[in-house]
């Protein structure tokens, strides 16, 4: 937190950070191989949507 200038620039970082945390964060151990590969390919699905 210490590189960034101004506190603009940290908020709109954490801010991004927590959507795409919350996106991606899938909790890996509470789940099975094949449900987890499911919900990563709808997760990369949907963030090349987002970001296309």
């Amino acid at each position: 937190m210490l590189r960034f200038r101004q506190i603009n620039s940290l908020q709109n970082f954490t801010s991004v950070h927590a959507s795409l945390h919350n996106l991606f964060s899938l909790e890996r151990h509470l789940i099975d191989r094949q449900t987890y590969r499911e919900r990563r390919s709808a997760m990369l699905v949907e963030w090349q949507v987002l970001a296309s």
